[in-house]
């Protein structure tokens, strides 16, 4: 799955430890959410999605399925 969060987070200027305070998980969430190693569950792609004021298919897009 990728998905915009870095680009999100940076145009608000705040750091992975910012973002990960306002969602209640750690900094390593949000490192591998970036990465691409972890693809967060429903509910926190929602909160997520709410936070920033975008939908969430805005923010996580599918990626290639591999075959």
């Amino acid at each position: 799955m990728n998905n915009r969060v870095r680009e999100l987070r940076n145009e608000r200027g705040w750091s992975q430890a910012d973002l990960a305070a306002q969602l209640n998980v750690s900094r390593q969430t949000i490192n591998a959410i970036e990465t691409g190693r972890y693809d967060p569950g429903l509910p926190l792609a929602f909160r997520i999605a709410t936070l920033f004021g975008r939908p969430i298919e805005s923010i996580f897009v599918p990626g290639e399925v591999d075959a």
